[in-house]
């Protein structure tokens, strides 16, 4: 795919497409360190363990039936699959689809500055795998 303005990112909640209504997106993955360092070493080792991750979404808010509040608030406090792909072309080894279930813990569906445009943000960390699919 090489170099390309992310304007076109697919994201889907619950199965729900709220790609137009999304600001923003991020995913963040990371593995636990342990030190395994032992007596004798002169430098410290790690080994991995276990994996986690979390993703952020920034949506413009929109109350609307079948928009961004009347997907994410009965949500709250469930577990529920989320999955984005950079660009609306087919899944592919170029556009992969990530996948998982997230915790809903927390929305926040009313929360700006006088003069401001209304988003909405929430960051929900994975309940499993998250998975990379490319066909």
């Amino acid at each position: 795919m090489g170099s390309f303005a992310f304007t076109d990112a697919v994201v889907t909640v619950n199965g729900v497409d709220l790609s137009d209504w999304v600001r923003q997106v991020s995913f963040s993955v990371s593995a636990d360190e342990l030190d395994d360092t032992a007596m004798g070493d002169s430098y410290r080792s790690r080994i991995l363990g276990l994996k986690d991750w979390s993703v952020t979404l920034e949506f413009n808010a929109d109350f609307a039936a079948a928009a961004v509040d009347a997907t994410l608030w009965p949500l709250f406090g469930t577990n529920t699959t989320v999955t984005v792909k950079a660009t609306s072309a087919a899944t592919s080894a170029t556009n992969p689809l990530f996948s998982g279930s997230v915790a809903v813990s927390q929305y926040n569906p009313i929360g700006n500055s006088v003069g401001d445009l209304a988003t909405v943000s929430v960051t929900w960390n994975g309940a499993g795998a998250l998975t990379r699919a490319t066909s």
